[in-house]
């Protein structure tokens, strides 16, 4: 009997390993990401590897809508800006939406401009993040949301 459940075990074990195995090498970020472009066409390719984006609002003091000519004005003004620091940049229209402190549902219009970039240094990230203290004072807003490569900094 005991000779039984150790065929048993074993062959368990084994069907785990071929299971678990494969399963847990397609999940992984690393395997599925350089697997995928590892010789494709995009192999050798020039690839810009980070992301920052900065969320423009339409509105000052929080809720208050301003011009679409003066939003605008921010608009490409940020997009000049991301631009010079990184090559180019990319504007697209959104609507975002915030819980006031009196658990009022506040929707604005908002621009989000984004760049892609070979690298980032102190000195591009230190430059944005002075552009978005900016924009929050121009807008008198509570702070400016800013994303650097998937993660969300509201910039005070």
């Amino acid at each position: 009997m005991k000779k039984k459940n150790r065929s048993i075990m074993a062959a368990i074990i084994v069907l785990l390993t071929l299971v678990f195995v494969p399963v847990q090498q397609s999940y992984s970020a690393e395997g599925s990401a350089a697997s995928g472009i590892t010789g494709s066409s995009l192999d050798g390719q020039f690839h810009l590897s980070h992301e920052v984006k900065i969320y423009v609002p339409s509105t000052v003091k929080g809720n208050i809508q301003i011009t679409e000519e003066a939003q605008q004005k921010f608009v490409d003004q940020a997009l000049a800006k991301f631009s010079e620091w990184f090559g180019g940049a990319t504007a697209i229209d959104g609507e975002g939406a915030w819980v006031d402190k009196d658990k009022k549902l506040i929707k604005e219009n908002v621009t989000i401009v984004y760049s892609f970039a070979e690298t980032l240094d102190k000195k591009s990230l230190d430059q944005v993040v002075a552009y978005a203290k900016q924009l929050k004072e121009d807008l008198a807003q509570s702070s400016v949301s800013l994303e650097v490569d998937g993660k969300m900094y509201f910039i005070e």
